[in-house]
């Protein structure tokens, strides 16, 4: 019975143009039959390609500071060289772990599980953490609910790439669902990102959904973007990427000059102020779009042109061959970087349960569930997926009206800086503790704007316990403020050093 339901099915899904596993939804499709044999392999490539991708760019990351890796740079690679990451520097996996957590997380709690168990889950893991995702944690371990944690005043690095590198299992579990992976980057994202940070999880999940059901890698980037509010600079970003690759097919390196000429000027991260350091979502988000265009479906060119555009070119090539991944299978990437694998499918990745060979099993049966939940019909063991339109995300705009006014490079204890001033309405204040602490200490300091306890904080020396920056905060009227840092739980030797004072204006 079931076999004759299946014959009809598949009959009136021809009638309507889906004929075949190839059949992709732009062009008036009303849906597509995904085998339960083509979904694991697009389940493996996305994990596969996401790692190779980052072992790929391991070698080159923030190395190359607003310069193209050019074509005659060697970048080192053999089957072992996964398994080298893994020995030597597990740190490197950031955007696997992350992801593996909230997968664990899903696991144990079901496809319903709230933003405060994703919370949980992520602050108590102890692996190394960077930027909006370290600021996070800090946030969360003193006791600051998500998503506040990732909202732009209370994190600096909330415009970073940390969600855009860690977005790709709620793709992966959402098979054709681009509105249901949103939905599952609103638990998640916020957690550490807001704004464009968080744009360019959504994104990246929505490019990963829609590679199960098309073959067409402009197509996916496109229509994916539909997610993303077009008001938004992110939005608009990826849109100029699109149009510079239309108008400059064979030249991706017009493209990165293009975007390097109009996207790079960086205004939130503290590190990337007046510095050629750019860890921001956009510029890093737009070298994932030249190596899935320019790529053309080939899997070393995907991955060697999103490393050779620079910056976070782990990350960046992480996400294009996860993505191209998906789209063409496990069983197509080449035998040339799947050979990498096999040294290390059965190790766990840093601080999780999960192997690849795990993620492998227990993505592809969130994948099925998540299927099942929405309405995708399943008959024998292929499922048919329907065609939904995309809804845009709601508009989130952070560091709004801002302005760099000042950077300035201090080099001095908050002794010798006592009190400073300001003229503007922002400020980030760079430094660090030292002396010679024990790890277990938590520095106490208050904070005085105009002669007025601002806040006290917290700064453990565990270095995974740590909070980002010394001080921050964009919300003073405009006008001249006067600054005072008091050190309330001092210790013989100590000292609080600043390194750099950034001061914001209105634009």
């Amino acid at each position: 019975m079931n076999m004759i339901k299946r014959n009809i099915i598949i009959a009136l899904l021809i009638c309507v143009g889906v004929a075949d596993l190839a059949a992709t939804v732009h062009k008036g499709k009303k849906g597509v039959i995904l085998s339960e044999q083509s979904l694991r392999d697009k389940v493996k490539g996305a994990w596969a390609g996401q790692t190779l991708g980052c072992s790929y760019g391991g070698p080159t990351e923030f190395k190359f500071l607003g310069t193209i890796i050019q074509d005659h740079v060697p970048i080192p690679w053999d089957k072992h060289r996964v398994k080298y990451w893994y020995d030597v520097f597990p740190g490197l996996y950031d955007d696997v772990y992350v992801d593996l957590t909230f997968v664990e997380v899903f696991e144990k709690c079901g496809l319903d599980a709230p933003i405060d168990s994703f919370a949980t889950a992520f602050k108590q893991k102890e692996y190394p953490l960077w930027h909006a995702n370290q600021m996070s944690r800090y946030n969360l371990l003193q006791g600051m609910k998500a998503p506040e944690s990732g909202y732009w005043k209370n994190n600096p690095h909330a415009h970073c790439i940390d969600f855009q590198i860690e977005a790709d299992f709620a793709g992966i579990m959402s098979p054709g669902m681009p509105n249901q992976a949103a939905e599952i980057c609103d638990r998640t994202g916020h957690i550490m990102s807001y704004g464009e940070g968080w744009y360019g999880g959504v994104y990246v999940a929505a490019m990963y959904s829609l590679a199960y059901v098309s073959d067409d890698v402009e197509y996916i980037v496109k229509e994916a973007l539909k997610v993303i509010p077009e008001e938004s600079d992110f939005h608009k970003c990826m849109s100029d990427v699109i149009r510079w690759h239309k108008k400059y097919p064979k030249d991706w390196k017009r493209t990165w000059f293009e975007l390097q000429n109009k996207w790079s000027e960086e205004i939130s991260c503290p590190e990337g102020i007046h510095n050629s350091f750019n860890i921001g979502t956009k510029i890093n988000g737009a070298y994932i779009l030249l190596g899935l265009l320019y790529g053309q479906g080939d899997f070393t060119k995907t991955i060697d042109i999103s490393t050779r555009a620079g910056q976070d070119s782990d990350c960046n090539p992480a996400s294009a061959a996860g993505i191209l991944g998906t789209m063409i299978g496990y069983s197509n990437i080449p035998e040339y970087w799947k050979e990498a694998l096999c040294d290390v499918e059965d190790i766990p990745f840093s601080h999780t349960y999960m192997s690849l060979n795990k993620a492998y099993d227990i993505t592809y049966n969130h994948a099925c569930a998540m299927l099942k939940k929405y309405g995708n019909e399943q008959i024998g063991t292929d499922f048919i997926i329907k065609k939904k339109s995309i809804k845009p995300v709601a508009l989130e705009i952070a560091f709004e009206n801002l302005k760099v006014g000042d950077k300035l490079s201090v080099e001095k204890s908050i002794d010798d800086v006592n009190p400073f001033s300001f003229e503007g309405t922002g400020l980030v204040v760079k430094g660090y503790v030292a002396g010679g602490l024990p790890a277990e200490y938590t520095t106490e300091m208050e904070v005085y704007m105009d002669g007025k306890l601002y806040e006290t904080t917290y700064l453990p020396q565990n270095n995974n316990h740590r909070k980002c920056e010394l001080f921050f905060c964009y919300d003073r009227p405009v006008g001249k403020h006067t600054v005072t840092f008091k050190w309330k739980n001092p210790v013989a030797n100590g000292k609080i050093w600043i390194t750099e004072i950034i001061t914001y204006t209105e634009k």
